[in-house]
Protein backbone atom coordinates (compact mmCIF):
# COMPACT_ATOMS: atom_id res chain seq x y z
CA UNK A 1 0.00 0.00 0.00
CA UNK A 2 2.81 2.41 0.87
CA UNK A 3 4.47 1.69 -2.48
CA UNK A 4 1.20 2.46 -4.30
CA UNK A 5 0.86 5.75 -2.44
CA UNK A 6 4.46 6.65 -3.20
CA UNK A 7 4.07 5.93 -6.93
CA UNK A 8 0.82 7.90 -7.04
CA UNK A 9 2.50 10.90 -5.41
CA UNK A 10 5.38 10.78 -7.90
CA UNK A 11 2.99 10.52 -10.85
CA UNK A 12 0.84 13.45 -9.72
CA UNK A 13 3.89 15.61 -8.96
CA UNK A 14 5.44 14.84 -12.35
CA UNK A 15 2.22 15.66 -14.16
CA UNK A 16 1.78 18.94 -12.36
CA UNK A 17 5.41 19.85 -12.92
CA UNK A 18 4.96 19.22 -16.63
CA UNK A 19 1.95 21.55 -16.70
CA UNK A 20 3.97 24.30 -15.05
CA UNK A 21 5.81 24.91 -18.34
CA UNK A 22 9.47 24.86 -19.27
CA UNK A 23 12.10 26.47 -17.14
CA UNK A 24 13.46 29.73 -18.62
CA UNK A 25 16.83 28.10 -19.31
CA UNK A 26 17.07 29.75 -22.73
CA UNK A 27 17.35 33.18 -21.14
CA UNK A 28 20.73 34.51 -20.00
CA UNK A 29 21.80 33.82 -16.42
CA UNK A 30 24.58 35.18 -14.21
CA UNK A 31 26.96 37.68 -15.80
CA UNK A 32 25.15 37.42 -19.14
CA UNK A 33 21.91 38.50 -17.44
CA UNK A 34 23.53 41.69 -16.14
CA UNK A 35 24.61 42.51 -19.70
CA UNK A 36 20.89 42.79 -20.52
CA UNK A 37 19.73 44.30 -17.21
CA UNK A 38 22.67 46.15 -15.60
CA UNK A 39 23.14 46.66 -11.86
CA UNK A 40 21.63 49.80 -10.40
CA UNK A 41 24.01 52.78 -10.13
CA UNK A 42 25.04 54.00 -6.71
CA UNK A 43 23.15 57.27 -7.27
CA UNK A 44 20.48 58.15 -9.85
CA UNK A 45 21.37 60.72 -12.51
CA UNK A 46 20.35 64.31 -11.74
CA UNK A 47 17.54 65.81 -13.86
CA UNK A 48 20.07 67.67 -16.04
CA UNK A 49 21.66 64.34 -17.05
CA UNK A 50 18.48 62.28 -17.36
CA UNK A 51 17.52 61.32 -20.89
CA UNK A 52 14.20 62.77 -22.01
CA UNK A 53 11.26 60.48 -22.78
CA UNK A 54 7.92 60.89 -24.58
CA UNK A 55 5.47 62.69 -22.30
CA UNK A 56 8.14 64.70 -20.46
CA UNK A 57 7.59 68.45 -20.13
CA UNK A 58 10.48 70.84 -20.76
CA UNK A 59 10.97 74.59 -20.72
CA UNK A 60 13.07 76.15 -23.47
CA UNK A 61 14.59 79.60 -22.95
CA UNK A 62 16.44 81.46 -25.69
CA UNK A 63 18.36 84.39 -24.17
CA UNK A 64 16.65 87.68 -25.04
CA UNK A 65 14.40 85.96 -27.58
CA UNK A 66 10.99 85.35 -25.97
CA UNK A 67 9.36 84.69 -29.35
CA UNK A 68 11.69 81.74 -29.89
CA UNK A 69 11.30 80.42 -26.34
CA UNK A 70 8.70 77.99 -25.02
CA UNK A 71 7.63 78.14 -21.38
CA UNK A 72 6.24 74.59 -21.43
CA UNK A 73 6.38 72.02 -24.21
CA UNK A 74 5.55 68.31 -24.00
CA UNK A 75 7.41 65.62 -25.92
CA UNK A 76 4.91 63.84 -28.16
CA UNK A 77 4.51 60.07 -28.41
CA UNK A 78 7.38 59.96 -30.90
CA UNK A 79 9.65 61.94 -28.59
CA UNK A 80 9.59 65.17 -30.61
CA UNK A 81 9.15 68.76 -29.41
CA UNK A 82 7.48 71.52 -31.42
CA UNK A 83 9.27 74.86 -31.02
CA UNK A 84 8.58 78.35 -32.38
CA UNK A 85 10.40 79.01 -35.62
CA UNK A 86 11.93 75.52 -35.73
CA UNK A 87 9.00 73.13 -35.93
CA UNK A 88 9.48 69.61 -34.62
CA UNK A 89 12.83 68.45 -33.27
CA UNK A 90 13.75 64.96 -31.96
CA UNK A 91 14.26 65.16 -28.20
CA UNK A 92 13.76 61.68 -26.69
CA UNK A 93 17.01 60.00 -25.72
CA UNK A 94 18.80 63.34 -25.30
CA UNK A 95 19.59 65.08 -22.03
CA UNK A 96 18.27 68.64 -21.54
CA UNK A 97 21.77 69.95 -22.24
CA UNK A 98 22.05 67.98 -25.48
CA UNK A 99 18.64 69.23 -26.59
CA UNK A 100 19.71 72.81 -25.81
CA UNK A 101 22.80 72.37 -27.99
CA UNK A 102 20.65 71.01 -30.83
CA UNK A 103 18.23 73.94 -30.59
CA UNK A 104 21.11 76.44 -30.49
CA UNK A 105 22.65 74.88 -33.61
CA UNK A 106 19.34 75.13 -35.51
CA UNK A 107 18.77 78.72 -34.40
CA UNK A 108 22.32 79.60 -35.41
CA UNK A 109 21.69 78.24 -38.90
CA UNK A 110 18.44 80.20 -39.36
CA UNK A 111 18.10 83.24 -37.15
CA UNK A 112 20.71 84.12 -34.54
CA UNK A 113 24.43 84.47 -34.10
CA UNK A 114 25.77 82.53 -31.11
CA UNK A 115 22.36 81.87 -29.51
CA UNK A 116 22.25 81.00 -25.81
CA UNK A 117 19.72 78.29 -25.06
CA UNK A 118 18.79 76.53 -21.83
CA UNK A 119 16.43 73.57 -21.47
CA UNK A 120 14.93 72.56 -18.11
CA UNK A 121 13.10 69.34 -17.33
CA UNK A 122 9.87 70.51 -15.68
CA UNK A 123 7.89 67.30 -15.29
CA UNK A 124 8.36 63.62 -16.05
CA UNK A 125 5.94 60.98 -17.23
CA UNK A 126 4.55 58.41 -14.85
CA UNK A 127 6.76 55.38 -15.14
CA UNK A 128 5.75 51.89 -14.09
CA UNK A 129 6.95 48.33 -13.61
CA UNK A 130 4.77 45.21 -13.82
CA UNK A 131 5.37 42.46 -11.23
CA UNK A 132 3.80 39.06 -11.91
CA UNK A 133 4.09 35.46 -10.85
CA UNK A 134 4.62 34.17 -7.35
CA UNK A 135 4.39 37.43 -5.39
CA UNK A 136 1.90 38.41 -2.72
CA UNK A 137 0.27 41.23 -4.69
CA UNK A 138 0.92 41.12 -8.44
CA UNK A 139 0.23 44.34 -10.30
CA UNK A 140 1.53 47.48 -11.99
CA UNK A 141 3.49 49.80 -9.71
CA UNK A 142 4.84 53.33 -10.10
CA UNK A 143 8.57 53.35 -10.62
CA UNK A 144 10.60 54.96 -7.85
CA UNK A 145 13.90 56.77 -8.16
CA UNK A 146 16.79 54.38 -8.67
CA UNK A 147 14.39 51.42 -8.73
CA UNK A 148 15.94 47.97 -8.35
CA UNK A 149 14.67 44.42 -8.53
CA UNK A 150 14.47 44.17 -4.73
CA UNK A 151 12.45 47.39 -4.36
CA UNK A 152 10.06 46.33 -7.13
CA UNK A 153 9.44 42.99 -5.43
CA UNK A 154 8.93 44.75 -2.10
CA UNK A 155 6.17 46.85 -3.70
CA UNK A 156 4.45 43.60 -4.71
CA UNK A 157 4.62 42.19 -1.20
CA UNK A 158 7.72 40.04 -1.85
CA UNK A 159 7.76 36.47 -3.25
CA UNK A 160 5.45 33.84 -1.84
CA UNK A 161 6.54 30.59 -0.24
CA UNK A 162 5.95 28.83 -3.55
CA UNK A 163 8.33 31.10 -5.46
CA UNK A 164 11.40 29.75 -7.18
CA UNK A 165 13.89 32.39 -6.05
CA UNK A 166 16.55 31.40 -8.56
CA UNK A 167 14.15 31.96 -11.47
CA UNK A 168 13.24 35.65 -11.27
CA UNK A 169 12.95 36.90 -14.85
CA UNK A 170 13.10 40.52 -16.00
CA UNK A 171 11.68 41.20 -19.46
CA UNK A 172 12.72 44.43 -21.19
CA UNK A 173 12.31 46.01 -24.62
CA UNK A 174 15.65 47.25 -25.97
CA UNK A 175 15.67 49.05 -29.32
CA UNK A 176 12.32 47.50 -30.17
CA UNK A 177 13.50 43.97 -29.34
CA UNK A 178 11.99 41.94 -26.50
CA UNK A 179 14.72 40.65 -24.18
CA UNK A 180 14.83 38.81 -20.86
CA UNK A 181 17.28 37.77 -18.18
CA UNK A 182 17.13 35.41 -15.20
CA UNK A 183 18.35 36.40 -11.73
CA UNK A 184 18.93 34.52 -8.50
CA UNK A 185 17.14 36.49 -5.80
CA UNK A 186 18.87 34.59 -3.00
CA UNK A 187 22.30 35.76 -4.16
CA UNK A 188 21.06 39.34 -4.57
CA UNK A 189 19.63 39.35 -1.06
CA UNK A 190 22.91 38.15 0.44
CA UNK A 191 24.93 40.68 -1.53
CA UNK A 192 26.84 38.07 -3.53
CA UNK A 193 25.24 39.35 -6.75
CA UNK A 194 24.36 42.94 -7.77
CA UNK A 195 20.80 44.21 -7.52
CA UNK A 196 19.78 44.93 -11.14
CA UNK A 197 18.26 48.25 -12.08
CA UNK A 198 14.59 48.29 -13.12
CA UNK A 199 13.48 50.81 -15.75
CA UNK A 200 10.18 52.03 -17.12
CA UNK A 201 8.20 49.29 -18.87
CA UNK A 202 10.05 46.33 -17.33
CA UNK A 203 8.08 43.18 -16.49
CA UNK A 204 9.29 41.15 -13.51
CA UNK A 205 8.08 37.55 -13.29
CA UNK A 206 8.86 35.53 -10.17
CA UNK A 207 9.22 31.84 -10.99
CA UNK A 208 6.97 29.07 -9.71
CA UNK A 209 8.58 26.39 -7.59
CA UNK A 210 7.37 23.25 -9.34
CA UNK A 211 8.21 20.91 -6.48
CA UNK A 212 6.44 22.94 -3.79
CA UNK A 213 3.50 23.64 -6.08
CA UNK A 214 3.06 19.97 -6.96
CA UNK A 215 3.25 19.05 -3.26
CA UNK A 216 0.57 21.62 -2.39
CA UNK A 217 -1.72 20.52 -5.22
CA UNK A 218 -1.29 16.88 -4.26
CA UNK A 219 -2.40 17.58 -0.71
CA UNK A 220 -5.43 19.49 -1.99
CA UNK A 221 -6.38 16.66 -4.37
CA UNK A 222 -5.66 13.73 -2.03
CA UNK A 223 -9.15 13.58 -0.39
CA UNK A 224 -10.75 13.63 -3.84
CA UNK A 225 -8.58 10.71 -4.87
CA UNK A 226 -9.43 8.84 -1.71
CA UNK A 227 -5.80 8.86 -0.61
CA UNK A 228 -5.02 9.51 3.03
CA UNK A 229 -1.45 9.31 4.25
CA UNK A 230 0.95 10.95 6.67
CA UNK A 231 3.83 13.10 5.44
Amino acid sequence: MKRVLFLTLVAVAAGLAGCAGPRPSALPHGAAAYAVVPPAPDTPPPPALRELRPGDTVGVQVFREPDLSAEKVVLDELGNVALPGLGELPAAGRTPGELADQIAARLGQRYLRNPRVTVALLATTTQAVTVEGQVTTPGVYALGRNETLLTSLARAGSPTQLASLDEVVVFRTVNGQRMGAVFDLRRIRTGSAPDPQIVDGDIVVVGFSQLKGAYRDFLAAAPLLGLFTVF
